[in-house]
């Protein structure tokens, strides 16, 4: 909006509130399914959140034939199997799945086949299943990982063995199901557990865990080794894929090493410049394999597959769930005991609700993987009610949480890289708050109110 000061002077507004990055509020845990078999078994990836809002998964065993399946669970928690597996459409998926621009669903088995080595599979929206490629060695073998479809209609995606070497692939894929090996790894390492991501700068990315390596990739095969992991306090044999954040940094964590042999979490430049964020300790959490993910609040959340509060008879912990600024401050959102879950390998998976969705490997009412949703209370975000001039000088007023936290901040171009604080910051103690700004000699102002929660 614009307000006339005089008939020379304009103040435009920006009327957007937002999150600053926060740490969390009350946080529960809701099971939402407990795996049984006939309806699936041992889920180790991730869900996908589809168009239609619904979230899409695999479980690695059960279904009808008991080589896994292909789900569908609405928000509420009803589950549908779309699809089983009978080992020679495939078997046993380890991965995630991706929602192509055609609608339909793609992914990887990682055993099953015409030569039992893994395949990729779509499928229709309806449950229409098809293998696409049946992984026979010199190709790849053992796929791990999903897939990612890059801007130029091709799936991309790796194996965790086979090709030249037998040490991995990286391969791209029409979507009639023309596959083309990129890349064969070295003797030396390879072995890539993780899928790839494509960034902002159309390159793909990816990380093998033989070889303890981040890499990036252009879509025509040329390979380029980003950092190399030490296996001391950077960590070792990084197992999730990267993720690309809103700073455009790429985001990750290794299974082992760092400080206490638990694992890491860290950040990572597109050229390669390289930070250890945190090492995980044990109780905080071990071993993560899980994709971070970023959530509208800006911050990154994530599982372990070990440690936590709760052990089993032998000492192995049974994993958490996580946050984790991009500054690195690690925040332990919920130890899993048993019957709510145990030992979740996949990411989560943030809801159009706001809540974060997730599986576990096993555990549950019959001991077969759960998925579960984390509910985390967070104020909602602020929004300006009214501005008003008078004179000199603008009243701004805007939405509240009693209690919460505000800073209020100005730009007098939207070209400046960085916000200036307007005054110092608010607690709340009505449904609305207010700012008075005298403006002064500029010609304009731009005005944005955060929510700074500890």
């Amino acid at each position: 909006m614009k307000l006339t000061k005089t008939l020379l002077l304009t103040v435009g507004v920006l009327a957007a509130g937002s999150f600053a990055p926060c740490a969390h509020g009350d946080v529960t845990l809701t099971t939402l399914v407990s795996f049984g078999g006939t309806n699936g078994a041992n889920p180790y990836a991730g869900m996908l959140r589809g168009e239609d809002g619904n979230f899409y998964g695999t479980t690695a065993a059960g279904g009808t034939n008991g080589y896994g399946t292909i789900f569908q669970m609405t928000p509420a928690g009803a589950l549908t199997v779309m699809a089983s597996f009978n080992r020679t459409n495939g078997a046993n998926p380890t991965a995630g799945l991706a929602q192509g621009v055609d609608g339909k669903f793609y992914g990887t088995t990682y055993s099953g086949g015409t030569m039992g080595y893994g395949t990729v599979f779509n499928m229709t929206t309806n449950g229409t299943l098809t293998s696409l490629v049946s992984f026979a060695g010199t190709n790849g073998v053992y796929p791990k990982a999903g897939l990612v479809e890059a801007n130029d209609g091709n799936y991309y995606g790796t194996t965790a063995l086979g090709g030249t070497n037998y040490v991995g692939t990286i391969f791209k894929m029409t979507t009639n199901g023309t596959l083309t090996t990129l890349v064969s790894f070295d003797p030396q390492g390879g072995s890539p557990y993780a899928g790839l991501v494509q960034g902002v700068d159309g390159s793909l990315y990816g990380t093998t865990y033989g070889s303890s390596t981040a890499f990036k990739m252009t879509t025509n095969g040329t390979f380029l080794t980003l950092y190399s992991f030490t296996g001391g306090d950077d960590g070792g044999n990084p197992y999730a894929e990267l993720v690309q954040g809103a700073d455009g940094n790429l985001y990750g964590t290794t299974f082992f090493g760092g400080t206490n042999g638990y694992g890491t979490a860290y950040k990572l430049t597109t050229n390669g410049a390289f930070t250890a964020l945190v090492s995980f300790g044990g109780t905080n959490g071990a071993y993560p394999q899980g994709r971070l993910a970023q959530a509208s609040d800006g911050s990154l959340y994530g599982t372990t597959e070990g440690g936590g509060a709760y052990t089993n008879p032998s000492g192995y912990g049974y994993g958490t769930a996580f946050k984790l600024t991009t500054n690195g401050t690690l925040t332990t959102l919920f130890s899993f005991s048993g019957t709510n879950g145990v030992n979740p390998q996949g990411g989560l998976v943030q809801g159009a609700d706001g809540n974060l969705y997730g599986t576990t490997v096993d555990g549950g009412a019959s001991g077969k993987g759960t998925i579960f949703r984390l509910n985390i209370t967070v104020p909602p975000p602020p929004s300006f009610l009214m501005v008003e001039e008078t004179g000199a000088t603008l009243t701004l007023t805007w939405s509240a949480t009693v209690g919460q936290n505000y800073q209020m901040l100005y730009k007098t171009n939207l070209n400046q890289i960085n916000w200036d604080n307007l005054g110092p910051t608010n607690i709340a103690t009505n449904a609305s708050m207010t700012t008075l700004d005298a403006t002064g000699p500029d010609q304009q102002r731009f005005y944005r109110i955060e929510l700074l929660l500890p």
